[in-house]
């Protein structure tokens, strides 16, 4: 099984900790956590693309959004189902346009935490 690889902005107080829990919760070591804010790894597109959307990489497929996240989620056995139900397109189309809702209100989040 190939491992998934995930990019994350580091410098995001809510993204680092949404991939603290993602580590935790990974105990089979099946992800690569990028940090694309450090610079660290290989960036296979635009890093200021990969700062704005979620990204990951699944069988040699790049995805955002609310498709990386399901990849994520199928790579750790206790949010496979959830990972798996986000395969079929009407799921998949709910859970990007409440990513979409997120990413508006990201910036208010952010500015919260780091307080």
């Amino acid at each position: 099984m190939s491992k998934l690889e995930v990019w994350f902005d580091g410098d995001c107080p809510l993204c680092r900790r949404e991939i603290a829990v993602m580590r935790r919760l990974d105990r089979r070591g099946a992800i690569v956590f990028t940090d694309v804010a450090v610079g660290s790894g290989h960036c296979p597109i635009d890093r200021a693309e990969l700062l704005a959307r979620f990204h990951a990489r699944e069988d040699g497929v790049m995805l955002s959004g609310a498709a990386a996240f399901a990849a994520m989620w199928r790579a750790i056995p206790l949010l496979r189902p959830l990972g798996l139900a986000a395969r079929n397109r009407t799921v998949l189309g709910a859970l990007e346009r409440l990513y979409l809702a997120f990413l508006r209100v990201r910036p208010a989040l952010t500015r919260a935490l780091r307080r």
